[in-house]
């Protein structure tokens, strides 16, 4: 089943439950998926959606770090259970160590030697993360073993 139909399912499944957070939080992502769908006139795949919902996930943790800064314990609380709610829909995450050896083995493919290098490193690396680590993470593995 792809990813689409299980949020699809998810939102059927939050209404008869009375489940709000999962509803709201599940619609606000197909929503997403519609704009870009309708904005490019294509159907997009898994990886795409899985895209969509680490973004959804990395803004409701950027909202966390300014209801911190606001003392907005509420908004914090609501935030949390959200990206709980997202976290469902994204594939078992990659463990750092698995992370790091694809980076280490993408930087001897490419011989890369200097930060500089970064791009050449993470166009070989991205395709084979394929949404199970957040971009944020996958860039910071590739700093840190272009700088040692």
């Amino acid at each position: 089943m792809d990813i689409k139909t299980q949020l699809n399912e998810s939102v059927k499944d939050a209404m008869r439950s009375g489940d709000e957070i999962r509803k709201r939080t599940v619609r606000m992502v197909l929503a997403a998926v519609k704009q870009v769908e309708v904005d490019k006139r294509i159907a997009i795949d898994d990886l795409a959606v899985v895209a969509l919902i680490q973004k959804e996930i990395k803004n409701r943790r950027e909202a966390i770090e300014e209801a911190k800064k606001a003392n907005r314990p509420d908004l914090i609380e609501e935030n949390e259970s959200e990206i709980k709610v997202l976290e469902v829909f994204l594939p078992k995450a990659m463990p750092a160590e698995e992370l790091r050896a694809l980076v280490q083995a993408a930087i001897d493919e490419t011989g890369a030697a200097a930060p500089s290098d970064m791009g050449k490193v993470m166009k070989i690396v991205m395709p084979k993360v394929a949404g199970r680590a957040p971009n944020d993470m996958i860039s910071a593995a590739v700093k840190e073993l272009l700088t040692k």
